[in-house]
């Protein structure tokens, strides 16, 4: 079969592999029909997740159909649509039992990670009771993409661990899927005021579009100056880091308000400065953590009901074949205006 496979950093090939096979009872084999490219993968091939080895097909995210599963699967059968999780988890061990999903001790982010992954013809699904979902039949596949990881990070790892809450000011830093994903949900809450702030106007265009009250252009050096115009010199009461590079976490350190929260999003390849000798006194909370996605049936209700339409997040498509195609256009975002291109195996 044909995989995208990572050869070290900055280095990826579309090559032929072996047919992935049920290792375990609790193992499921999807053929893959759409899959994506996550900003994640670009950090491996940056070189900034050095746990991911030479040989792995990439991609952690995708819908496909089931083509086998093993004896100790119960909840899924050959033939299902099924939406594949960024996180496998086993259910049972003491971070499962906590919704830490993330931390599960036999899974977590596994996929394109550890093992190999969804920019594939197919791929192997540990616990897969429990690391996929049926897809609502006539669902928009596309759509239900933005499920696998995206949309529930940005929820998750945005908006409930900056605890949002309504008439509160909300600064997105980032405009990118992440950030828009988490734009998205902030809306769930009513805050009174949702700030982006990037470089690219396009995306703060998208942005205003998509339910931002005000937007930022960071280009010219004086982004925490106007956010802090914007609130009366008070500070936003959440800061959503969605990037992952010392310049926008800065910018959430200078631009919170007292008794507020920065809730960390991004994937940070290198180490950033916390000036606690500015907020040592200034009654903040700081979040990190990686997605555990306990909110994926909640999100995919919403997106069935068409209370939420992450479809639009969709700019391009390619199919497997042009996935070099698909990272250049992908990698080129501020140059080709893409936010997510979705990839038919």
């Amino acid at each position: 079969m044909k995989a995208l496979v990572f050869n070290g950093p900055g280095q990826k090939a579309l090559e032929d592999k072996p047919e992935p096979q049920l290792e375990k009872p609790s193992d499921a084999i999807v053929r893959i029909t759409k899959t994506t490219i996550c900003g994640t993968d670009l950090h491996i091939l940056k070189g900034d997740v050095p746990e991911v080895k030479p040989g792995t097909t990439l991609g952690h995210e995708g819908v496909g159909v089931v083509e086998a599963v093993g004896e100790g699967v119960s909840n899924f059968k050959v033939g299902d649509a099924v939406l594949i999780s960024c996180i496998s988890s086993c259910g049972k061990c003491e971070y499962c039992r906590r919704q830490m999903y993330s931390h599960c001790t036999t899974g977590g982010w596994i996929l394109g990670h550890l093992i190999d992954g969804t920019q594939a013809e197919k791929v192997r699904i540990p616990h897969a009771d429990t690391s996929l979902y049926h897809l609502p039949k006539g669902a928009d596949e596309e759509a239900l993409v933005m499920l696998s990881d995206i949309l529930p990070t940005g929820f998750e790892c945005g908006v409930l661990n900056g605890k949002v809450k309504p008439g509160q000011s909300v600064a997105i830093v980032g405009a990118g899927p992440v950030g828009l994903a988490a734009l998205m949900t902030a809306q769930f809450y009513a805050p009174g005021r949702i700030v982006m702030v990037d470089l690219d106007d396009n995306r703060l265009e998208v942005a205003k579009r998509f339910g931002a009250t005000d937007v930022v252009n960071s280009k010219s050096g004086d982004a925490v100056e106007r956010v802090m115009a914007l609130t009366n010199g008070r500070g936003v009461d959440v800061a959503i880091e969605a990037v992952g590079i010392p310049a926008t976490f800065s910018i959430c350190e200078s631009i919170i308000g007292a008794g507020g929260t920065i809730a960390n999003v991004g994937v940070h390849g290198t180490k950033v400065d916390l000036h606690l000798e500015k907020l040592w006194a200034h009654n903040i909370t700081l979040t990190t953590g990686l997605v555990d996605t306990y909110t994926t049936p909640m999100l995919l209700a919403t997106v069935e009901s068409k209370r939420l339409e992450p479809g639009k997040l969709v700019t391009h498509r390619f199919t497997l074949d042009q996935i070099m195609d698909a990272y250049a256009t992908f990698g080129e975002a501020a140059r080709t205006q893409a936010l997510k291109v979705i990839i038919s195996a």
